[in-house]
């Protein structure tokens, strides 16, 4: 039966290698850091990481992570009821609920875990969902194993999100998903509108808030602090993969009695290994960094807007936003694939993003900053673009 199957796979694979859409895997040989040792072309920026902070390789992080495993063990063998929760998850909670300014939190093994085990132990066929269409897929997932009614909204249209919600007056509960910073476009959600609609039409609010924790808001605790909304947003999942010392780990945070019932009944976290020590102990450290440390949360947006400025006067066309996500739309799907292999010879490691990462006709080169970028990182990087889009005759 696998011969019919693999004669349709090596097809589908050929045609994506044709398209110029197939899609590579670079190895590097070296932590992730502002700069890296790949296998083939040695020595390059990095400007396509989710370490907003840097501090991926930060010793302070990689001790506490050490320290961690020494004291608790390489791994529970256990989920989290059974045999699987140590003084150190607790204290992770804790932190993570004082930091986002939380009543309680409930990690997971993985961001995408906490959105897939969010909905279904929440919401039945008696209530509504209503969602962002540029959703990450996790939260697409999350909302697939529910049985509650789902509800889509135009992109950040809160137009179209009030149509919505008067439409669905009668259900029981109403809750609008949304992702705090979108991760493809790099623009941040009307937060501060979601909750007037919500507060209006008495509606729950939930937020993904991975592209933003730890670098957006004042002090880096997210899009509810950006829009001044802490306290209003019911639902908050992240990650610990990306600005929080980027290993793994995720968690839902939020109303306690939430938490309490996710507890209950969230298959992810009733199913899954809970978190190793060593991550634990070195997101705890990140949060740490964090909290005291301003400037870190400063920089990344820093050197984004320095390369926003010079690739618009370039006559590059970007996607407008105040996070440390440039996305440089290209539109062409081979073309993006193309200038990011020109750029990794370049030495600028970049990844161009197409079909179905992104709409079709929506190419891009999603260029990501990051504390640690230094200002002639980023000039070389507004150099590279710019000589290279002009030989793609991308720009003239």
């Amino acid at each position: 039966m696998f011969s019919i199957m693999k004669d349709a796979i090596r097809e589908t694979v050929s045609n994506l290698k044709q398209q110029g859409t197939y899609k590579e895997e670079r190895i590097i040989k070296t932590p992730q850091a502002s700069l890296i040792e790949t296998d083939l072309n040695g020595q390059v920026l990095n400007f396509c990481s989710n370490n907003y902070l840097g501090l991926a390789d930060n010793r302070e992080v990689i001790e506490a992570a050490k320290k961690a495993m020494d004291e608790y063990g390489f791994g529970l063998s256990s989920v989290r009821f059974i045999c699987g929760t140590q003084t150190l998850h607790k204290k992770l909670e804790r932190e993570v609920s004082r930091f986002l300014g939380t009543e309680d939190t409930i990690l997971f093994s993985s961001a995408f875990d906490a959105n897939g085990g969010l909905f279904e132990p929440l919401l039945s066929t008696e209530d509504v969902i209503i969602s962002d269409t540029l959703n990450h897929a996790s939260i697409i997932d999350g909302i697939r194993l529910c049985k509650a009614g789902r509800e889509r909204y135009a992109h950040s249209d809160m137009e179209d999100l009030e149509r919505i919600l008067k439409n669905n007056g009668n259900k029981r509960y109403r809750l609008i998903a949304t992702d705090g910073v979108f991760s493809m476009d790099g623009d941040i959600a009307d937060l501060k509108n979601i909750c007037i609609l919500a507060e209006k039409y008495d509606a729950l609010v939930m937020v993904d808030d991975s592209h933003a924790t730890g670098y957006i808001g004042a002090s880096g605790r997210g899009t509810p602090e950006y829009w001044g909304v802490e306290g209003k947003v019911d639902i908050i999942t992240t990650t610990f993969g990306k600005a929080l010392g980027g290993a793994s780990g995720g968690c839902v945070s939020g109303r306690k009695e939430i938490i309490e019932i996710l507890r209950q009944k969230s298959r992810p976290y009733l199913f899954s290994n809970t978190l190793a020590p060593a991550v634990a102990g070195g997101v705890l450290k990140a949060i740490e960094l964090t909290s005291a440390n301003q400037s870190l949360t400063d920089a990344p947006l820093e050197n984004a807007r320095i390369f926003k400025s010079a690739v618009k006067q370039a006559g590059f066309k970007i996607v407008e936003g105040d996070t440390a996500i440039v996305p440089v739309m290209l539109y062409d799907e081979a073309t993006a694939v193309k200038m990011a292999d020109m750029l990794l010879k370049e030495g600028i490691y970049v990844i161009g993003f197409t079909y179905p990462v992104v709409p079709k006709g929506m190419a891009r080169i999603r260029v990501q900053f990051s504390a640690i970028h230094r200002k002639e990182d980023v000039e070389k990087l507004i150099s590279a673009f710019t000589r290279i889009g002009k030989e793609l005759k991308v720009i003239h």
